[in-house]
């Protein structure tokens, strides 16, 4: 029997993954309550029916795909309605949370009765004919969300804790949105200093590999700066402030949070970034 999916939010994420279950037929739920025009209509498009979140808790799955600041009170929201289905979901944490706070998100969920996953993603949201987007999935009931393969998702599980693909994800998302942070961040102080042109000269020369990924991802960081934000504190977190490395990922996060502002603000980082990328 094809499962009934509920995923919040319809976010690019969100509805990227809603889109690649509809075209396997799945019925994709979401909550459209206080989201933009811009989330209804990417749910219009990948296929969602709106509903409430009684109607969400009647669902075979229930994916939270939410920044990962607002993922501990969407469980909390939640928990209610979860509680009072007859019929219990299996609850899916996909977003990038530290061990401790999935644990703390698991907590909520166990107390409504509903199984329990701890997921991450990793890769882009998913695109017709891709398959770079994977689902990583620990937990008890990992093996029943690993059915979801048969409908086009990638969900791979992982053997040991809850908080394994938790894990997984903090230590590639240190490695690959440290590194962003650290180059853009180099790239504008090579143009305060006056040595972006020679900077660039040199990557080309002696890294060009790694010039090109910070030509791809970059640019690609400025409309998602804002969510990094608690994505590297969860990683500090992760690390512990015990750590050396716990200061070089906060700061990474501060990094994010001035560049979000620049984005929505003067532009004038993103412009600076782009020149340097550019010229």
């Amino acid at each position: 029997m094809t499962p009934i999916v509920a995923i919040i939010a319809p976010g690019n994420m969100g509805s990227a993954a809603a889109r690649r279950l509809n075209e396997h037929k799945v019925t994709v739920l979401t909550s459209l309550a206080g989201r933009t025009e811009a989330s209804a209509k990417r749910a219009r498009e990948a296929g969602m029916s709106s509903g409430d979140d009684r109607t969400l808790a009647e669902a075979d799955f229930l994916l939270s795909i939410v920044p990962p600041g607002e993922a501990l009170a969407l469980a909390r929201r939640l928990a209610g309605v979860l509680s009072a289905a007859n019929k219990k979901p299996i609850y899916v944490e996909c977003n990038a949370v530290n061990p401790q706070t999935m644990n703390h998100i698991a907590e909520v969920i166990a107390a409504t009765g509903c199984p329990f996953v701890g997921a991450a993603i990793i890769g882009p949201p998913p695109k017709p004919g891709s398959s770079n987007t994977k689902f990583y999935a620990s937990g008890p009931a990992a093996g029943a969300f690993a059915k979801l393969n048969d409908y086009g998702l990638d969900v791979r599980v992982l053997a040991g804790a809850l908080t394994a693909a938790s894990a997984l994800k903090m230590s590639y998302a240190g490695i690959t949105k440290g590194f962003t942070a650290l180059g853009a961040a180099m790239m504008l102080t090579a143009t305060r200093g006056g040595s972006a042109e020679a900077l660039k000269a040199e990557l080309a020369e002696s890294q060009p590999a790694l010039l090109g990924y910070l030509n791809r991802q970059v640019p690609s960081m400025y409309g998602k700066a804002y969510r990094w934000v608690a994505e590297l504190e969860e990683i500090a977190g992760f690390v512990g402030e015990a750590r050396d490395e716990h200061a070089m990922l906060i700061a990474a996060a501060r990094f994010y949070e001035r560049i979000a502002e620049d984005v929505d603000g003067e532009k004038k980082e993103v412009d600076e970034l782009d020149k340097f990328l550019t010229k």
